[in-house]
Parts: C-alpha cells; sequence; structure tokens
C-alpha cells in the first residue's frame, strides 16, 4: 500500500506516509513539556512524521490553560527530551507554532503578556481557566504595526530554537482553526484599514519568508483550514481564489508542505494543489481506506491522521494489519496527567 512506502519530505525520509496530526492536549504544566509528554510522542514515533501539539510562540499567544511554550531556552530544553525520545525511534517531529490570538483569557497567560488580534472584535464562546472555569473570551488589542513586526519576530525566533535547540526537524505554522494567522485571513475578524487589511495574506506570508529564511523552507510547513468555522471565523465569498492566491505565495517561498484542512466543500483542494509545489498532507476524519485512495488518486502526498492516534499509540501497524481501533476518553482530552493521554495501551499480539 502507498501509505506504508517511504517518504521523501525536503531532506528528511520519511518511513511511511502517515502524519500524526497536531492536536491540544493540555499537559504542559507551567507551560513547558515534562516527561510524561516525551512518553507520549514516544509512543507514537512510528508515524512517519509527528506534528506536535499547538506550541506557542510567545507569552502573548499561550491562550488555552496548560499549552506548551518555545520561547525561552528553558522550553527549548525541555522540548529536547520530547525530539530526542521519537528520534530514538527513528521518527521525524516538527512542532506546531501556534499563536492563539483573540482565542485566549488573560488567566491563561503569565503576568504581561496581552490578548492581541487583528482587530478588536472578540470571538463567540468561552475559554476554559483552571482558576475560574469557563469564562467569556475577552475584547483583544488591536494590533499596532509594531506589535505585527513583533509578532513576526516571535514566531522567528521560536522557529529558530526549535531547530537549533529544541532538536525538531522542523516548523509548522499554524495558519489555520481561528488562531492568530488565520485571524488576519479571515474577513471576520480582519477589519484593519491599512495594508494588513487591504491584503489579508500579507502577515501569514511574511511570517512564513521570516521564518524559511531563519531556518530553511525545507524545513518550514504551513497549516490551513479554507472552510473552517472553528473560533468563530466565517466562510466567505470567494474563499477558493483566495487561498489559492495564498497557496501560491507560499510555494514561492519554498515551503516543503501544505497542510489542508479538508470541509469538503469547494474546488479549493484542486486550487491549492495547483498552486503550491512542495508536498500537499491531505488531513480531517481519513480513514485507512480514504487515505489510500486519495493517494493513488494523487491527491495529496502524505496523509494526517488525530483522533485515531489518541488510544492507539501503535495506530501505525493497526492500520497495516486491519486491526480494530480502540476508542478514546472523551473526557481525558485535556485534563492533566497520564491518565486518559500516555496510558493507553498497544494491542496486546
Amino acid at each position: 500500500m502507498k501509505l506504508f512506502e517511504q517518504a521523501q519530505l525536503g531532506s528528511a525520509v520519511l518511513k511511511n506516509k502517515i502524519v500524526m496530526a497536531p492536536m491540544t492536549r493540555s499537559r504542559a504544566i507551567g507551560n513547558t513539556p515534562n516527561s510524561i509528554m516525551a512518553n507520549y510522542y514516544k509512543q507514537r514515533a512510528t508515524a512517519g512524521l509527528i506534528i506536535s501539539e499547538g506550541t506557542s510562540p510567545s507569552p502573548n499567544g499561550l491562550g488555552y490553560a496548560r499549552i506548551p511554550g518555545l520561547y525561552t531556552k528553558e522550553q527549548a530544553k525541555a522540548w529536547r527530551t520530547v525530539t530526542d525520545q521519537v528520534h530514538a525511534q527513528g521518527g521525524k517531529i516538527f512542532v506546531q507554532l501556534m499563536h492563539t490570538g483573540r482565542v485566549s483569557h488573560p488567566l491563561n497567560m503569565p503576568a504581561g503578556a496581552r490578548v492581541l488580534a487583528p482587530s478588536p472584535i472578540a470571538a463567540k464562546g468561552e475559554m476554559w481557566t483552571d482558576q475560574q472555569g469557563l469564562q467569556p473570551q475577552p475584547i483583544p488589542e488591536e494590533m499596532t504595526l509594531a506589535d505585527i513586526q513583533n509578532a513576526i519576530r516571535e514566531f522567528t525566533e521560536s522557529a529558530k530554537l526549535a531547530v537549533n535547540e529544541a532538536g525538531f526537524d522542523g516548523v509548522e505554522l499554524h495558519g489555520a482553526n481561528g488562531y492568530l494567522i488565520d485571524q488576519f485571513l479571515n474577513p471576520g475578524s480582519n477589519k484593519r484599514g491599512d495594508v494588513y487589511g487591504t491584503d489579508r495574506t500579507r502577515f501569514a506570508l511574511e511570517v512564513a519568508k521570516s521564518v524559511a529564511q531563519a531556518i530553511g523552507p525545507e524545513k518550514t510547513g504551513f497549516r490551513i483550514s479554507p472552510y473552517g468555522t472553528f473560533n468563530d471565523v466565517e466562510r466567505f465569498e470567494g474563499v477558493d481564489q483566495f487561498y489559492a492566491q495564498l497557496a501560491a505565495g507560499l510555494s514561492q517561498i519554498g515551503l516543503v508542505y501544505i497542510h489542508v484542512i479538508d470541509h469538503g466543500q469547494g474546488e479549493v483542494k484542486t486550487k491549492v494543489r495547483e498552486n503550491f509545489k512542495g508536498t500537499y498532507i491531505l488531513s480531517q476524519r481519513y480513514d485507512v481506506k480514504r487515505a489510500e485512495s486519495e493517494l493513488i488518486e494523487g491527491r495529496g502526498d502524505l496523509v494526517a491522521f488525530g483522533k485515531p492516534f489518541i488510544a492507539n499509540p501503535d495506530f501505525v501497524e493497526r492500520a497495516r494489519r486491519g486491526w480494530t481501533l480502540a476508542e478514546f476518553d472523551g473526557s481525558k482530552l485535556y485534563t492533566p496527567g497520564e491518565s486518559g493521554y500516555s496510558d493507553y495501551p498497544a494491542r496486546a499480539e
């Protein structure tokens, strides 16, 4: 099967075409990786590529409780224990850099951090805080031009830490799911009257270019969700052509991959595929049969699986052998500790 064949990703050779998708799991006490996280990723290192959970490049991007950061040398050193475990199993791992922007709450952030966004528009809904439970999401500060340049620097410095000190094989920039980069892309959250509003791709492309120049385009990927509405972003007219334009810009920078969350609408997948010359990662509710079919048809090059990896650390082997998948405990997706995280067993022979 094509799914289990080796693949080339930049200079890296992947042992199969299965990608473990990024999934927030909220186990990073003090926003720093720990031993149970290292064990969790080690258990799943049979994937051709692991993309880490969303990891903030800045104190300002720590919107959720207990998510990891990567903006200090201490955090980089802690992440090194994770990447060393993955590499010892022959795996490859990229860190997903996720600045949450307006999807945040001050109680989840260190003193002095700011809730920032392209425009001062609060996201609908509530945010969990360990101190006070669910709280309304606040109205963010509109980013000044200086704030924007600072955010670009933060992504870039975090990427350098990731590759040079934390041992990651590369970086995925999270431009999906309503987080900061996506907030610039989406007209519902970006009402700016300056160049970052008239050209909504500008911030995304400037971040991508700066990171690629710092660590190499062959180590830089980008995730998009063209028809997604998660975190109160909206669908908009001309979305297919808009993302075709973004894909072309990312391709011109030379990024190694684009990771597309498929919500099934429009011609966007075809247009992105036509305009992006690097590796295309398919994503969103794939099973083995559908993944194999779309690889054969040339619709993508790698396939990302998320939820199947939660309760199945040996997902690759189960997929290869056609074994039944275990079900995960949804009540423990975001709770601290090993339970419902790194204590799922591999299938007994």
